[in-house]
């Protein structure tokens, strides 16, 4: 399976049996990052962690009362 990176636009091959390709087939809005461009944005958010101004935005949980 041929496949392009939405960051580079680099298209690679894939194997049709992988996880990954599955998951392209079978849902759209799935999409597909290589690995170089993976661990560059990896690497720049714990970066970015390892500041202290990096907020982690989660939902406030309500507790269920029944």
């Amino acid at each position: 399976m041929r496949v392009k990176c939405v960051i580079c636009d680099l298209v690679e091959s894939i194997e049709d049996e992988t996880l990954i390709a599955k998951r392209l087939r079978n849902r759209p809005i799935h999409t597909y990052m290589c690995q170089s461009c993976q661990d560059r944005i990896t690497e720049k958010t714990n970066a970015r962690v390892a500041t202290g101004k990096f907020r982690f935005y989660q939902d406030k949980k309500s507790e269920d009362t029944w």
